[in-house]
C-alpha cells in the first residue's frame, strides 16, 4: 500500500513539474490561450454556432465578442478561426508548411478515396511528390497557354452564339446551363480532349453529380463532426455516395480509354500528360521515389482529374455568375468596361490573353468580384502539424492537430484593410490615373496562398478574362424590367453559389459568329 501511495505521490509531483515547465516555456515565449467560445462535453461549441447566418458571416460577427482570432470546439476537434490578415499570413505563408495538414472527414474521404487528391490530401512526402507531378503535367500539357487560350476562345465563341439566339427571343433568360456547358467543355477539352452539348446524357450526368457533391461535401455536417453517425440513415451521405459513384464511373471509363490508346509520342490532354509523368516516375526509380515509397497510383490520377473538375467547373462558373450579377447591378461599371474595350480593341478584334494589360478596368472588375464575393468564403481547413513551440499564431498557443480555418470573407471585408468593403468598386484596384493595376491590401487572396495555394489559379484567371471580355464586347446585360434585382446573399457550401436570376441580353452591334481567327 505504501509503494502504491509513493507512486501516486511521485506521479502527481511529476505532473505538477511538467505543467510548470510547460507554463514557463509558454510564458518565456509570451504565449497566451486563445479566446474561446463556450464548450460543453461531447458537443463542444455547437450550441453557440446555431445561427440564421451562414458560417462565414457568423464567424465574422463573433469577432465583436471574442476578437479577430478565436477558438471553438466542434465535437472533440478544436478549431481556430482566423479573421485577420496578419494571422492568416502566418498560417498560409510564414509557417505554411507547419500548418499544411488537412483534416480527415467522412465526406472528403468519400470524395477523394481517402485523401488521394491534391486539395483535401494531407501534407506528406507523397502529397508533395503528387503535387509536383501534377504541376509538371500542367506545364507539359499545352506548352504554355496558347492551346488553353484556343480552347477557351472556342467555348467563348460558342457561348456568344448561344446568347445571340437567346437575345433573338427578346425574353429574359437564365443562361446557367449555357455557362455550365462552356466552362465544363474547357475542362473536358483539357482533361479528355472531348466536349459536350446541352442535352448530352453524359453531360447531364456531370451536372447532376457535380451539384450533388457541392451540396454535400465539406460543410461541417454532423457526420464529419461525429463520424459514428454514419451508421444511421443519412440522406446527404447517401446522395454523396451516389454522386461520387457516378463521377468515378465516368472518370474510370475515360481513364481506361486513355490507357488503351496511350502513346509517348502523342499527348492529347491532361490525362495523357499525367500518364506520361506516372510512367516516367516508375521507369526512373530515383532515390527520392524509392526512399519515400512514392509514386502515382491510378487512384491518384483519377482523383486529380476529379479535383480539376471540382475546382475548374463549379468555381469558375460561380464567379462568372457573381460577375454578371454585379455588372447588372452596376451598369456604369459595365459601360466603362465596354468603352475601354471599344477604345483599345474596337468591335471586331476578338480579345486575347495578350490584351489583359490593355484592359485594366476589366481586370480590376474581376478582382473586385473575387474580393466582394470570394468563391470559397472559408478556405479548406488547415491542420497544425507541430506543437505550440513552433506553430503559435501571433502570441496564441496552437497545439498539434488543431484545425485552422481562414475566413476569407472577413479578410476581404475588413474595414481596417478596405474602404467601404460592402461597396462594389473596381477602382480600388487601379492606380490614381486608372491606367494600371494595384493591390490595395495584402489581405486579398481569393485563391489562398502558400503551400496550399490553388493549382488552378492561372486557368481560372484566363477563363474569367476571356469569357467576360467576349460577352461584354458583344452584349449589354441588364435586369429584366419589372423583376426584382438578383439577390446578393448566396448559398453557402463548398462554393458560395448565387441564387438563380434572369438576364436581359441586348446585342451591342453585329459581330462575327466565326470562331476567333487568332485562336
Amino acid at each position: 500500500m505504501n509503494w502504491f501511495l509513493c507512486l501516486n505521490v511521485f506521479f502527481f509531483i511529476g505532473l505538477i513539474i511538467l505543467t510548470l515547465i510547460s507554463r514557463l516555456r509558454n510564458s518565456m515565449h509570451g504565449l497566451e490561450e486563445l479566446p474561446s467560445l463556450p464548450s460543453l462535453p461531447f458537443i463542444g461549441s455547437l450550441l453557440s454556432l446555431i445561427s440564421e447566418h451562414p458560417p462565414h458571416l457568423l464567424f465574422k460577427k463573433l469577432q465583436e465578442k471574442y476578437g479577430q482570432t478565436y477558438s471553438l470546439m466542434m465535437g472533440s476537434h478544436r478549431f481556430i478561426i482566423v479573421n485577420q490578415y496578419s494571422h492568416a499570413k502566418e498560417v498560409l505563408l510564414k509557417k505554411g508548411k507547419i500548418f499544411a495538414g488537412r483534416p480527415r472527414t467522412v465526406t472528403t474521404d468519400l470524395l477523394t478515396r481517402d485523401g488521394k487528391d491534391i486539395a483535401f490530401g494531407d501534407y506528406s512526402a507523397t502529397w508533395k511528390f503528387h503535387r509536383k507531378i501534377v504541376h509538371g503535367a500542367l506545364h507539359m500539357f499545352g506548352h504554355g497557354s496558347a492551346l488553353i487560350e484556343k480552347i477557351i476562345c472556342t467555348q467563348a465563341n460558342t457561348l456568344c452564339s448561344m446568347m445571340q439566339e437567346k437575345a433573338a427571343s427578346d425574353q429574359s433568360v437564365d443562361f446557367s446551363p449555357e455557362l455550365m456547358c462552356v466552362v465544363t467543355n474547357v475542362i473536358c477539352s483539357l482533361c479528355f480532349n472531348s466536349t459536350y452539348s446541352i442535352g448530352d446524357p453524359e453531360f447531364e450526368a456531370m451536372l447532376l453529380y457535380s451539384q450533388g457533391i457541392v451540396d454535400t461535401v465539406a460543410k461541417d455536417s454532423l457526420v464529419d463532426i461525429f463520424p459514428w453517425l454514419q451508421v444511421f440513415p443519412n440522406a446527404d451521405l447517401r446522395l454523396l455516395k451516389q454522386c461520387v459513384s457516378m463521377r468515378d464511373k465516368l472518370l474510370h471509363k475515360k481513364y481506361e480509354e486513355h490507357k488503351a490508346e496511350y502513346s509517348d509520342n502523342l499527348q492529347k490532354d491532361l490525362i495523357d500528360a499525367l500518364l506520361r509523368a506516372k510512367r516516367y516516375a516508375e521507369n526512373n526509380n530515383t532515390t527520392e521515389i524509392s526512399s519515400n515509397i512514392l509514386g502515382l497510383s491510378d487512384d491518384h490520377i483519377l482523383m486529380t482529374v476529379g479535383d480539376i473538375f471540382g475546382a475548374g467547373v463549379e468555381t469558375t462558373m460561380t464567379v462568372l455568375k457573381w460577375a454578371i450579377i454585379y455588372l447588372i447591378l452596376n451598369p456604369e461599371v459595365q459601360k466603362h468596361i465596354q468603352e475601354e474595350m471599344d477604345r483599345k480593341l474596337g468591335r471586331e478584334q476578338r480579345p486575347l490573353l495578350r490584351d489583359r494589360g490593355n484592359l485594366p478596368y476589366l481586370e480590376a472588375t474581376i478582382r473586385e468580384v473575387l474580393r466582394i464575393r470570394p468563391v470559397s468564403p472559408l478556405l479548406i481547413p488547415h491542420v497544425a502539424l507541430q506543437d505550440t513551440r513552433y506553430n503559435h499564431i501571433g502570441n496564441f498557443k496552437v497545439r498539434k492537430g488543431t484545425r485552422v480555418i481562414v475566413n476569407l470573407w472577413s479578410l476581404h471585408h475588413d474595414e481596417k484593410e478596405w474602404k467601404d468593403p460592402e461597396l462594389f468598386d473596381p477602382g480600388r484596384f487601379l492606380n490614381s490615373e486608372g491606367t494600371g493595376l494595384i493591390n490595395p491590401s495584402f489581405s486579398y487572396m481569393p485563391f489562398g496562398a502558400g503551400v496550399r495555394v490553388c493549382l488552378g489559379e492561372a486557368l481560372a484567371k484566363m477563363e474569367l478574362f476571356l469569357f467576360l471580355s467576349w460577352i461584354l464586347q458583344r452584349f449589354t446585360l441588364s435586369s429584366p424590367p419589372g423583376q426584382p434585382p438578383p439577390l446578393l446573399e448566396g448559398k453557402f457550401g463548398v462554393v458560395l453559389q448565387p441564387a438563380k436570376y434572369r438576364v436581359t441580353v441586348t446585342p451591342r452591334t453585329s459581330w462575327m459568329t466565326n470562331e476567333c481567327q487568332a485562336c
